[in-house]
């Protein structure tokens, strides 16, 4: 099993616990085995995905446990809710994360994630130019992989005959 960042978990649960003392909110051992699990995740998940991986490992959480706890994470700006275009929220952890942006596959729906100096550059500019304090932002590209090759489209071709077959 992949292991949370120990600096940036411990910084986690720090300010989850502080979060949850200011508004009064129980510090349950639930809260906390789902903030480490997904703290130790390097990708893109949705909430079934991660109810998933916490049966999988042998938790005892329910799903509206984790729809709840994601919703406190997402308030204290440790977790960060993705609205990619498709019905499904996607999250992934934000503490220690660098600003990075997206790509997404229309084909396939895979998430890539990216980083250019030039758009902070372009944030920053944009702020000073109308007097406005930027504090965050948001950019997603959506398009189709052009890789000969690529391992997803083949994979979501496969899926969707494999639909269509039973279709019929």
């Amino acid at each position: 099993m992949p292991q949370a960042s120990k600096p940036n978990f411990e910084a986690a649960k720090k300010i989850l616990t502080a979060y949850l003392e200011n508004k009064g909110l129980r510090k349950t051992p639930e809260r906390f085995a789902i903030l480490e699990e997904i703290y130790t995740r390097e990708d893109h998940f949705d909430v079934d995905e991660l109810y998933i991986s916490m049966k999988n490992k042998r938790y005892r959480v329910s799903r509206a446990t984790v729809y709840n706890t994601l919703d406190v994470l997402v308030d204290c700006d440790l977790v960060t809710k993705h609205q990619f275009g498709k019905n499904l929220a996607q999250f992934e952890k934000s503490y220690g994360s660098k600003q990075h942006d997206h790509l997404i596959c229309t084909d396939c729906h895979k998430v890539m994630e990216f980083c250019d100096p030039r758009i902070q550059s372009i944030q920053n500019m944009v702020g000073e130019m109308l007097n406005f304090s930027v504090m965050h932002h948001s950019l997603i590209f959506y398009g189709n992989c052009t890789k000969e090759n690529c391992q997803n489209r083949n994979e979501a071709t496969k899926e969707a005959s494999v639909v269509h077959e039973d279709e019929n």
